[in-house]
């Protein structure tokens, strides 16, 4: 783990706000407006889509009371994404969902070898909604409702798609913004192809996610150093 301060806290920072920006366009391509309270915080005006969060904070300190007012704590599932775990929300009704770790991955580092059950893959970027729909599906094994609208297709945003025989068995989101690329929604032991997709598309940007459990283990070995904690606080009232 990074742990000087001036070197780890720019990153996150980065991170932060790259997660931040990503959230941004999928409420946007579902009609929910987002705010963002100068450099400190971003929130949706009403209830965000499933897995993602109601708010980001963007800073450290920032005061709770500010990222607790104007969020949706009326409907079912509003949550907070606490970039920094210094905030403290049990007091206004929220319980720890998780906790995880920032990562960081240099631009130019050497790319890492393939899982074995990735090997052999043929790697692109999804085209059109017709590969989105099927990205979404081998993405999600439930069937649920779809998340990712063809919206989303757009600059700055690519879903890489991992096939063998033509099929969708890996993948992942990855997104510009914050002068970082975060990877997000990765399936399928799939680092090394995305790590080289991402090289090839943007060689001259760090790579920053976050994961946690053996994901964290699995990105750590794909190159990745933890930088920092986050937690995801869940409204449990």
């Amino acid at each position: 783990m990074i742990t000087d301060e001036s070197t780890r806290l720019p990153l996150v920072r980065k991170a932060a706000l790259n997660n931040a920006q990503w959230c941004d366009a999928v409420c946007r391509a579902h009609g929910v407006a987002t705010r963002y309270e100068g450099e400190s915080l971003w929130a949706g005006v009403r209830r965000t889509p499933p897995m993602y969060p109601d708010a980001v904070t963007l800073e450290p300190a920032v005061p709770a009371g500010s990222v607790v007012r104007g969020v949706d704590v009326v409907s079912p599932g509003c949550s907070v994404k606490d970039s920094f775990a210094d905030l403290d929300l049990a007091g206004d009704g929220f319980e720890v969902l998780f906790e995880a770790q920032w990562i960081h991955r240099p631009a130019g580092a050497p790319l890492p070898e393939a899982a074995e059950e990735a090997a052999g893959l043929e790697w692109s970027e999804v085209a059109d909604a017709g590969e989105l729909a099927a990205w979404e599906a081998a993405f999600d094994d439930d069937g649920g409702d779809r998340l990712f609208t063809p919206d989303l297709l757009r600059e700055g945003i690519v879903f890489l798609a991992g096939r063998t025989g033509g099929r969708i068995v890996a993948g992942a989101v990855a997104s510009t913004g914050g002068g970082v690329v975060g990877v997000s929604n990765l399936f399928g032991a799939a680092w090394a192809g995305v790590l080289g997709a991402v090289s090839a598309r943007w060689p001259e940007l760090d790579v920053v996610g976050y994961e946690h459990g053996e994901d964290l283990e699995a990105a750590v070995r794909a190159g990745f150093t933890p930088i920092g904690p986050l937690r995801v606080w869940l409204f449990a009232q």
